[in-house]
């Protein structure tokens, strides 16, 4: 990804307005585990070999930067999971309101979480008359870099009645809710709220016809039957979390111009297929998938909340409540971060490359180039 960057960021640059932020993000993708950021120089203690290893931008964003925060949250999930069955929901909006959402993604996220919620507590309360919980996963994609904005869920088999009782909930397994009452609870949630605050920000002249197509377009609500445990059902979701637009490992080829990368056509089998495209659309479409600074992609709700759990010891009857404490917060031995993602990976970045048995020691810091913009391959504003 640092390479299409490099070569066809300048041309994306001129012809496309980004706003800084993106700009920003595009440059550390560049710059990513370089001499610009600089690093260390470190030398097996066994065999002597010498190694260079530079720091990484540490962007969400960046598709070199996110295996280590998605084993890190899978693992403090499975230790916070209540050992029950969950179903795996997503909710889509149709591809009208795209340009909406596009006018200011933090608000049209922020409603579209807090519709998500507002529907499955109301459809708990109504249904099996308890407050369940969610963990809730923002993606924007499609598998060809498309916009497509939609969200994740995984939602407990259970939760707490009015009167402080636990409960399971679904029906043997096969559904939580009924799918098309839960789609136009949906998006009446969803379009109602949207409605209210374009007109409150003077905005609903500029897209009351996209508004109303949307009321007569067919919305999707996908519900997976309950899975087998939780920590299958969190390492499941834990695949969309840390997870960007594009790997690296899906970019098969870049020249004239061009870009190749494989993608599931899920209109013929979800078979995987080369796809081409122009650098510069290439990444202009990865560009629509930067999320706005400082914006929260994985949301809790109900019981997964930290703040409803804290409460849920005050308003409910103690001998009526499980041990709640004692299913979501197991706890593993205190351990270092570089043991932990060891045991999490397999992979120790201590251990030498050439011997195997020899361990990296750092003997040296390399420090941050300092120098003109017009040093990185990519002429970036400088930002700060």
């Amino acid at each position: 990804m640092a390479d299409v960057v490099t070569l066809f960021g300048t041309k994306l640059i001129s012809n496309v307005k980004l706003s800084l932020f993106q700009i920003k993000v595009l440059r550390k993708i560049a710059i990513c585990r370089t001499a610009a950021l600089g690093g260390h120089e470190e030398v097996c203690d066994s065999c002597g070999t010498v190694r260079y290893s530079y720091n990484s931008c540490g962007d969400r964003h960046c598709p070199k930067c996110q295996a280590a925060r998605q084993a890190f949250w899978i693992d403090d999930l499975v230790q916070k999971t209540l050992p029950i069955k969950h179903y795996h929901l997503v909710f889509t909006v149709p591809h009208h309101l795209n340009a909406v959402c596009l006018h200011n993604q933090s608000v049209f996220y922020n409603l579209l979480f807090a519709s998500v919620w507002n529907t499955l507590r109301a459809f708990g309360y109504s249904h099996f008359s308890v407050e369940t919980g969610a963990v809730a996963v923002l993606h924007t994609w499609g598998q060809n870099l498309s916009f497509h904005p939609h969200i994740h869920c995984i939602v407990p088999a259970a939760g707490y009645t009015i009167d402080g009782q636990w409960k399971e909930i679904g029906h043997s397994g096969n559904y939580l809710y009924p799918i098309n009452q839960l789609s136009e609870s949906f998006k009446a949630h969803f379009l109602d709220s949207l409605k209210r605050t374009l007109r409150k920000k003077e905005e609903l002249s500029l897209f009351f016809d996209t508004v109303q197509m949307a009321y007569k377009t067919r919305w999707v609500v996908h519900c997976e039957p309950s899975l087998a445990n939780a920590d299958h059902v969190v390492k499941y979701l834990g695949q969309y979390t840390h997870r960007v637009a594009i790997t690296n490992k899906r970019i098969l080829d870049i020249a004239d111009g061009k870009v190749t990368f494989i993608a599931k056509d899920y209109r013929d089998n979800a078979i995987k297929k080369p796809v081409t495209l122009e650098g510069v659309e290439f990444l202009r479409r990865f560009t629509l998938h930067i999320l706005p600074s400082r914006f929260v992609k994985i949301r809790h709700y109900g019981i997964y909340n930290h703040t409803a759990k804290s409460h849920m010891g005050l308003f409910f009857v103690p001998e009526k409540k499980p041990d709640v404490d004692a299913l979501i917060n197991r706890q593993n031995p205190p351990e270092t971060g570089l043991q932990r993602f060891e045991k999490l990976t397999g992979v120790n970045p201590c251990k030498c490359p050439l011997c195997k048995s020899g361990r990296m020691v750092a003997i040296r810091e390399l420090p941050r180039i300092r120098a003109p913009d017009c040093f990185f391959p990519v002429q970036f504003p400088v930002l700060n």
